[in-house]
């Protein structure tokens, strides 16, 4: 089963940020920190060939269940979406949730873990 979750997009760079963005807020889902990968390698000055931005997103209650039951998961927390370029295309992903809470061994976790993965593919798709 693939770790990742991504689709390539028609939209610009920006616009495809704006999109997951958008997308996200509708699903409850706010973008906590973003990075810009392209740049913060360049303030070092590594020129970075490719657009890559990180987005952490989160919806509270889901964060607070898990949470609440294995405050070990914070190292999984928030969860993180990315936008990037790559060979002339650009493209939307997530890790996915439930394989990264299932390496966990928390079987408690299994359904708020396909729940958010659920809603993180439902944004990229609607962002697309």
């Amino acid at each position: 089963m693939e770790l990742r979750y991504e689709k390539v997009t028609n939209k610009s760079f920006d616009e495809a940020i704006r999109s997951i963005t958008e997308s996200l807020k509708e699903k409850k889902f706010g973008v906590l920190w973003q990075l810009n990968f392209k740049d913060k390698m360049n303030e070092h000055g590594i020129d970075f060939p490719n657009n890559f931005m990180i987005l952490e997103v989160c919806n509270p209650h889901k964060a607070n269940e898990v949470l609440t039951k294995h405050i070990e998961m914070g190292y999984f927390l928030p969860c993180k979406m990315v936008v990037y370029e790559k060979d002339g295309t650009v493209r939307i992903g997530t890790a996915r949730p439930e394989i990264l809470m299932g390496m966990a061994g928390y079987d408690d976790l299994g359904d708020v873990a396909r729940e958010v993965e659920k809603i993180l593919i439902e944004a990229i798709n609607n962002a697309i």
